[in-house]
């Protein structure tokens, strides 16, 4: 029985991140993929401005993302679990909220963007939004 339930929850674990820019009968390797998911790790990105976000540009390099949106400017740290996972900590929180951690999981990826589920802290709530790469 125990069988039963952990066969499915391990093909969800696998399938749920996917390279939506592969065919269903290609080519494309699993190393490919991770590596396609390696190139957001970096860069000058962009959220559009709608489904609870305003636009907002931001900047990676190595540990630290840059959030600029309306009239303020975040610092955070980032640290990725793996290609598909990752944690935002704000650097210099202003709020109670703020010193919860913000978990990233990428759901799908296209050419130049990604689409991304995200949850502050132990919150039940699920954040969905797109993420473009504007630039290296």
């Amino acid at each position: 029985m125990k069988k039963l339930i952990l066969l499915p929850l391990l093909l969800l674990a696998l399938f749920s991140c996917k390279d939506k820019n592969a065919a269903p009968n290609s080519d494309t390797t699993k190393s490919e993929t991770v590596s396609s998911a390696d190139r957001f790790k970096s860069g000058i990105f962009e959220i559009p401005a709608g489904q609870g976000y305003e636009k907002t540009i931001v900047i990676r390099q190595d540990s630290i993302q840059i959030e600029k949106y309306e009239d303020r400017i975040d610092t955070l740290s980032i640290s990725w679990k793996n290609n598909f996972n990752y944690t935002l900590k704000m650097l210099n929180p202003k709020t109670a909220i703020d010193e919860d951690p913000i978990h990233i999981k990428i759901t799908s990826i296209k050419e130049d963007s990604y689409e991304f589920e995200a949850v502050i802290g132990n919150s039940n709530y699920v954040q969905k939004g797109e993420i473009t790469k504007k630039s290296n």
